[in-house]
C-alpha cells in the first residue's frame, strides 16, 4: 500500500421510500428510511478496505453508489478522480463490481460470457485470449469453458462471476459480500486471489459483517452501522489491542445506547 489515495467519499447519502410491506418488516411507520447518512471515507492504492456492519447498516447501498448503479441523494466519490456524480461512465471503466446479486444467463458458457464482457470493455482479442486462458486455468474454468451456467455449481458460478467482473483488469475492484454462501475451498482460493490482486497495487474495497474475514485481508476497516461511518482506520487504530467482535459491539452499544 502506498499513500496514493485512490478513493474519496464524501458525505454519501441515500434515502428509499418504504413499501407497506417494508414498513412492516423494518416494524415503522416511517414513509422513507436513510440507507446512508453523510459518510465519507477514503482508500489507498494497494489496500484491501473493508466495511463492517450488520445486515442493514448500508454496506451495499453504499457499494451500489460507488458503482454508478444508483446515484446518491447528496454527496459525491471520486474513483481514481472520476466522480460517481458526474462522469459515471469514466467511473465504470477504472472498477470491477461482483456481488451476489449478479446472476448469469444459464444458457450461456463461461467461454461466451468472458468473451461478451470482454468485447463490452473494448479488451482486444489477443488480450482477452490470454487473459482467458490465464484466469480460467487459474480458478479451474477451463475445464467447463463449455458448460452451460445452468449445469454449474454454485462455487464455479461464483468464480466465474468474479472472473468476469474483472476481464478488463481494473485498477478498484469492489465486492459485496465476496465469500457470501460459498463453500469453505471456493471462499478460500476468492479470499486467496484478493490478496494477490492486493500485492498487484489494486485496491479492493470489500463489505462483509465477517470479523475473521476483515482480520485476514483488510489493511483498514470502516465500521458502518445505521449508515454511519462510526469508526474507521487500522485495525491497531479500530480496535486497541482488543479482538475486533470485541471492539465491534461496544461500538454498536455506543451507537444504540446500550442495546444489544
Amino acid at each position: 500500500m502506498d499513500n496514493t489515495e485512490i478513493l474519496k467519499a464524501e458525505g454519501l447519502s441515500k434515502t428509499f421510500t418504504l413499501s407497506r410491506k417494508q414498513q412492516k418488516i423494518e416494524r415503522t411507520d416511517a414513509k422513507r428510511k436513510t440507507a446512508v447518512d453523510a459518510l465519507s471515507f477514503s482508500a489507498y492504492r494497494g489496500e484491501i478496505f473493508g466495511l463492517l456492519g450488520p445486515n442493514g447498516a448500508g454496506k451495499t447501498t453504499t457499494l451500489r453508489m460507488l458503482s454508478t448503479l444508483i446515484k446518491p441523494d447528496s454527496g459525491d466519490a471520486w474513483l481514481d478522480g472520476c466522480s460517481v456524480v458526474s462522469q459515471p461512465e469514466e467511473v465504470r471503466g477504472k472498477i470491477g463490481f461482483l456481488t451476489s446479486e449478479l446472476k448469469l444467463e444459464d444458457f450461456f458458457t463461461p467461454n461466451y460470457l468472458f468473451d461478451f464482457f470482454s468485447r463490452l470493455h473494448h479488451v482486444d482479442e489477443t488480450t482477452c485470449k490470454e487473459r482467458k486462458q490465464r484466469m480460467f486455468a487459474r480458478f479451474g474454468i477451463d475445464k467447463f469453458a463449455e458448460v452451460k451456467v445452468a449445469n454449474l455449481s454454485t462455487g464455479m458460478k461464483q468464480k466465474l462471476s468474479l472472473v468476469i467482473s474483472l476481464v478488463h483488469n481494473p485498477d478498484i475492484i469492489i465486492f459485496d459480500e465476496p465469500t457470501n454462501g460459498l463453500d469453505v475451498l471456493t471462499a478460500r482460493t476468492v479470499t486467496d486471489y484478493l490478496q494477490e490482486l492486493r500485492s498487484e497495487g489494486k485496491t479492493i474495497i470489500l463489505s462483509t459483517h465477517i470479523f475473521s474475514l476483515v482480520e485476514r485481508l483488510c489493511d483498514r476497516v470502516g465500521v458502518i452501522i445505521d449508515g454511519r461511518m462510526t469508526v474507521c482506520g487500522t485495525l491497531q487504530e479500530v480496535c486497541g489491542g482488543i479482538s475486533l467482535e470485541d471492539r465491534f459491539f461496544e461500538i454498536y452499544k455506543e451507537q444504540k445506547g446500550g442495546e444489544e
